[in-house]
């Protein structure tokens, strides 16, 4: 190796740990409930949900608009010789004069310009079909806003499985550690039985094997760490990986039958019953597309025949109007049959969505049960693990039994070790599911009351 290379490599490494506390510096350590509280401003599905609501209730301004007036501004230009159109110009302009009634210029007249300024309104007075729209629009915003409330209540969930899947990391890296400080002490005492003619060199060698696994084991677990935490950071809305503080979260859990009332209310069940309710309305309109339309409406009108918003002649009218369509080609008789269509099939979609939440309520109440007592089962595995493995090496130290004995023994301990972590986590997560499953995880987490 060159000089050259060698100072450049330095400079790297040095480079490389300058920068080492900085992005250490970067890693957040929040506890669940601040986690929580971040993920509900900046998580990108909950941001991209606000802005969904936000555009749904422009739609309730837009239903609206249907009943107020409509004003226009208008400018035309038109020059003509037909003799309809100049006597009407000449007399809007107000510019008409006696020679104008001459038979020839009446026939055959000379061509002439018009400026034509105009401003008009039209207000709907009775207007049906724009009345169920305004309806339609704050009940779709009614359905919009109970789906984004349910979607808060999902990513509250997977945020804190995230944040639960770091803690899980981070115990697997301790029990790691544990496994290698064990493979450690067993190639030990291989050693000193070898050294001292008690022990076979093959012994050994297995425990060096065995240390080798145990500290590629903790490799993985570290690399899992690392991932967990920038994974929570992603769900956070951030670029950078977030630390989680120390403690286990707590949940109580309550009978079955207060999850299956809860779910009754659940977000996106009211949602569903929203859309039922406007597919009713939709019934409503193709109903109202038989009555008619009544309005008022005026023009106040400039005419000049030399410049555009000239002002040589003035007029204004108002008037009132009946617009009744008699006959479109069928198409409200085929609204109307859809409406009756959409009313059948949403309300079969509410019957089977409202069985489908009872029974996934059930099923992760079961689930709670289940893993709660996986949970104690794998606890007591671990102590006769514990038991069996200090059991195994004093018979080894002992010269009672085989290296091979006391490294399967290990290999249970680490399994049992693993287990219990794993289950620890699936029994927490088992809880907030039925939280979730019934609606009521933000108030469970204490995110709201």
């Amino acid at each position: 190796m060159t000089l050259k290379t060698i100072v450049v490599s330095t400079l790297v490494l040095v480079l490389g740990l300058a920068d080492l506390p900085k992005a250490l510096a970067q890693e957040k350590i929040l506890s669940l409930t601040d986690a929580l509280s971040y993920a509900l401003k900046e998580n990108p599905g909950i941001r991209a949900a606000g802005e969904g609501l936000k555009a749904q209730k422009e739609e309730i301004g837009i239903a609206k608009s249907f009943l107020l007036p409509k004003l226009n501004f208008e400018e035309r230009f038109m020059r003509t010789n037909n003799p309809t159109y100049v006597f009407m110009s000449k007399l809007n302009e107000e510019r008409f004069a006696a020679e104008d009634f001459a038979i020839g210029l009446l026939n055959n007249p000379n061509a002439v310009s018009d400026f034509q300024t105009s401003v008009s309104f039209e207000q709907p007075v009775f207007a049906p079909k724009a009345y169920v729209g305004v309806t339609m629009a704050k009940k779709e915003f009614e359905a919009k806003g109970d789906e984004f409330d349910r979607k808060r209540e999902e990513v509250v969930f997977r945020v804190f499985e995230t944040y639960l899947g770091v803690q899980t990391a981070k115990s697997y890296v301790s029990a790691s550690e544990k496994g290698v400080e064990d493979a450690k002490e067993h190639l030990r005492i291989a050693n000193a039985r070898f050294d001292s003619e008690l022990g076979l060199y093959s012994d050994t060698l297995r425990a060096k094997v065995a240390l080798s696994v145990a500290e590629e084991r903790l490799v993985s677990a570290n690399k899992n760490l690392a991932v967990a935490k920038r994974a929570l950071g992603l769900m956070l809305g951030l670029t950078e990986s977030v630390d989680v503080a120390e403690g286990r979260p707590t949940l109580e859990v309550k009978p079955v039958e207060y999850y299956s009332g809860m779910a009754l209310d659940r977000k996106d069940l009211m949602s569903l019953e929203a859309k039922y309710k406007n597919a009713e309305n939709m019934l409503k309109m193709a109903n109202a597309g038989y009555l008619p339309v009544v309005g008022v409406g005026g023009t106040y009108q400039l005419n000049d025949h030399t410049k555009p918003f000239g002002t040589e002649g003035d007029s204004w009218q108002i008037g009132a109007f009946l617009r009744w369509e008699l006959f479109d080609g069928t198409k409200r008789e085929h609204e109307r049959r859809q409406a009756i269509h959409r009313i059948a099939e949403t309300e079969e979609s509410l019957k089977g969505f409202r069985k489908e939440l009872s029974f996934k309520v059930y099923e992760a109440y079961l689930g709670v049960g289940e893993s709660e007592k996986s949970l104690d089962l794998a606890r007591d595995a671990l102590k006769s693990a514990e038991e069996g493995r200090r059991l195994v090496r004093v018979r080894y130290e002992n010269a009672l039994s085989p290296m091979v004995d006391l490294l399967d023994a290990q290999a249970g301990l680490d399994a049992a070790r693993a287990d219990v972590i794993g289950r620890e986590g699936a029994y927490m997560t088992a809880i907030a599911n039925l939280a979730f499953q019934s609606g009521t995880i933000l108030k469970e987490l204490g995110v709201e009351k």
